[in-house]
């Protein structure tokens, strides 16, 4: 049991808040202008790093504006970013929780990836 508990500990950082890798999938509305768009991932991105995440990759030369397989919202199109981040438990519900308020984010979904 004492055993255990050591190697639970011994993974998290300095100061005991678990850093994990998180992989999250958006899509930001297609009627956009590019500005407003950038400033749209901007602001996303931001609560990450503001609440002690790191940003490790941002992915969205290969996903960029798509058709979607159906109408979402009477939408036909949209913004695809692929988004991957180490961050804390307090930094993703803060990121979930602004996902859900922002009226410009039409889909996401997140995942944890392994370490």
């Amino acid at each position: 049991m004492f055993l255990a508990y050591n190697l639970i500990i011994s993974h998290r950082p300095k100061g005991g808040v678990l850093v994990r890798k998180y992989e999250v999938m958006y899509i930001v509305n297609a009627s956009l202008d590019d500005a407003s768009r950038q400033e749209v991932m901007e602001r996303m991105h931001a609560v990450i790093t503001d609440n002690g995440g790191k940003i490790v990759n941002v992915d969205e030369a290969n996903w960029g504006l798509r058709d979607f397989a159906y109408p979402i919202e009477d939408m036909t199109k949209g913004y695809y970013v692929v988004l991957t981040f180490e961050a804390d438990n307090a930094a993703l519900k803060e990121f979930d929780r602004k996902m859900h308020i922002e009226s410009a984010i039409v889909r996401y979904m997140t995942i944890k990836t392994e370490e």
